[in-house]
């Protein structure tokens, strides 16, 4: 059984203190376990599945802790407010735009600041592709991520628990996984996007400013003020490529929308994307899409 709310049970041997009379204003949706056994085997919510959601607003005396875990994964985020969450031994300061998220069946513990308790939303999930998609938000096994779009993220919990506020049926249960499935991948998004005003976001609005520019790594990042390999390894970590990678990338999608939206010759399309040599920028070109610049061109789309 998961125990999610200030009047969840414990499973034996574990402490799940907080306030039993909830919180003012709060929002607790629990799924009754015989329903999330047979969603967990329906297409649709096996890859998926929330268990429990809700919306803890400044959650004075609000502590969990679970020796065994739980079975489900749970995600927590944190809009205001402060506290702390311990994860295999580990504690982790959890305030506001932070998201915490706890793997099942790991020992964890987490704590409101008695002084400036924190207001969150949380949801638990399970399924087949909830480990995947969770890989892909947490960086160096970290369980405490720093976002940048928290009011997004946050109105998407909102949407979900609004979900499942309603009636549990197969179709609310199949809407919240998908509510879901948009929120992680959001998260997963905004954890590797970079921060305002940051080296490597300078960097690539500099890219994005200049796609028919030529310029070498170490000249962009003694503009960003960072080495040439701390400036790799930062679009690395968020692209999967380095800079020139970045580069060709805004390259390429300029030259699709003057293919898409003009009759521009090739050659000056390749000139407008900063290629000297259409031939050059036709090869480039159909290494990333397959098919060469005219070919593309005739495509029909939409």
């Amino acid at each position: 059984m998961s125990e999610s709310g200030p009047i969840a049970l414990a499973p034996e041997g574990d402490d799940v203190s907080g306030l039993m009379e909830g919180f003012a204003n709060q929002r607790l949706c629990v799924v009754p376990r015989p329903l999330v056994e047979e969603a967990i085997g329906r297409a649709g919510t096996r890859q998926l599945l929330v268990t429990d959601a809700g919306y803890f607003p400044r959650a004075r005396r609000h502590r969990r802790r679970r020796a065994h875990g739980t079975s489900e994964t749970i995600v927590i985020l944190c809009v205001a407010g402060s506290g702390t969450v311990t994860v295999d031994g580990q504690s982790f300061a959890l305030d506001a735009s932070g998201c915490a998220i706890i793997p099942p069946y790991v020992s964890h513990h987490y704590a409101a600041s008695d002084t400036d308790p924190w207001t969150i939303w949380w949801m638990h999930v399970r399924g087949a592709d909830v480990a995947d998609l969770i890989g892909s938000v947490l960086r160096a096994q970290q369980p405490v991520v720093v976002l940048k779009s928290v009011d997004r993220i946050a109105a998407l919990f909102d949407e979900l628990v609004e979900t499942m506020e309603q009636r549990p049926s197969p179709i609310h249960l199949l809407a919240a996984s998908g509510i879901a499935w948009h929120l992680l991948t959001r998260l997963a998004a905004d954890s590797r996007l970079p921060a305002t005003g940051s080296p490597l976001e300078r960097a690539m609005r500099y890219l994005e400013a200049r796609v028919e520019g030529a310029i070498s790594v170490p000249e962009l990042a003694a503009i960003v003020g960072v080495s040439p390999s701390h400036l790799s390894a930062l679009f690395h970590q968020a692209t999967g490529g380095g800079p020139g990678a970045f580069h060709t990338s805004l390259r390429m999608s300029r030259a699709r929308t003057l293919l898409d939206t003009t009759t521009m010759p090739i050659a000056d399309v390749a000139v407008a994307v900063g290629y000297a040599d259409p031939l050059y920028f036709s090869r480039h070109f159909r290494r990333m899409h397959g098919v060469n610049p005219s070919t593309y061109r005739s495509q029909h789309k939409g």
